[in-house]
């Protein structure tokens, strides 16, 4: 015992007893080594030769690669790339507009207009939008003449499709917008607003200036999924003979003999749309969680950097 233990003259014990304090030598730092994980190295392997087999299957069908590069950057497609972006964002400005209101009249207690906006987001959700757009398109059968009193014009003249495509994306998205809107206001706790109008400030600014802030963490999220599924979804204007990104890579197709291709170069630009947007989605949904989450997020380069160094480090073991 004496090599491991230094004992020194102890002090008085309050019960008058004589005790020994003993000091012990610093143990040896214990070497950490990380669990193998086995499984992750066998799934990772599948997955690389699933996509290897995908891969091999698509280099066997008679596929003319090259037509996809030559079109990729062509005029046509950029040009049908950048309506398919102005009517997105277009319809998604009309779409949160809408939705504010009629979240907000759904929420009033006045039957009236809490019923208009029931029966608003009723018929654009229970109906298919590639119906709501034929709706629009085919308005000039019923009603030739669009007559408002102090304007007065032909119903295909008002009806191009551009406005068509406005029309039928746009209220759509609307009657969704006014859900998420909705549920993002009703997560706000009910005090806030009894503290604000205890504090004498009126309906309007107490949403403006207190309920609706704090529902932004509620209501971002899915406003995001909203725009990226509504850049898909306009691809279904196409029924309606506005030139997007998809009906002018069908154009160009019809005309080159390179059908196939030319789907290949519209899917390729909605991946980058998409995937852009995506990105803007995170980073937005990260600015609003600062508040609610003690840590933020990881951005995807942190990310990246966090599991080469667990890499490295798992390698120099």
């Amino acid at each position: 015992m004496s090599d491991k233990f230094d004992k020194e003259p102890a002090g008085n014990h309050p019960g008058g007893r004589q005790v020994s304090k003993e000091t012990s030598v610093v143990p040896e730092e214990i070497r950490a080594i990380p669990v193998r994980h086995y499984g992750r190295w066998i799934s990772a392997v599948v997955v690389l030769g699933l996509l290897a087999l995908l891969v091999y299957s698509f280099s066997q069908g008679n596929i003319r690669w090259t037509t996809v590069g030559d079109y990729l950057f062509d005029d046509r497609i950029l040009a049908g790339a950048g309506r398919t972006l102005l009517i997105s964002v277009l319809s998604m400005l009309i779409g949160l507009v809408l939705g504010l209101i009629f979240a907000v009249m759904r929420l009033s207690k006045n039957p009236v207009t809490g019923s208009v906006a029931w029966l608003y987001i009723w018929f654009f959700r229970g109906t298919p939008v590639l119906v709501q757009l034929l709706i629009w398109f085919n308005l000039a059968l019923i009603f030739p003449v669009l007559n408002l009193g102090f304007y007065k014009d032909e119903m295909t003249d008002v009806m191009t499709p551009f406005m068509v495509a406005l029309l039928g994306l746009g209220l759509n998205e609307g009657a969704y917008m006014a859900e998420i809107v909705r549920a993002g206001i009703q997560s706000v706790d009910e005090g806030q607003t009894e503290a604000s109008h205890a504090l004498g400030m009126t309906s309007t600014k107490t949403m403006r200036r207190v309920v609706l802030p704090q529902a932004m963490r509620v209501i971002i999220p899915p406003t995001g999924n909203e725009f990226i599924n509504l850049l898909k979804t306009s691809s279904l204007v196409t029924v309606v003979s506005y030139v997007d990104l998809l009906r002018a890579a069908q154009n160009i197709g019809s005309t080159s003999f390179a059908t196939f291709e030319l789907l290949l170069v519209a899917s390729v630009w909605y991946l980058v749309l998409t995937s852009l947007f995506s990105i803007g989605q995170y980073y937005l949904e990260r600015h609003y969680a600062k508040g609610a989450t003690r840590t933020l997020p990881l951005t995807p380069l942190q990310r990246l950097k966090v599991n080469l160094t667990s890499f490295s480090n798992r390698q120099g073991v």
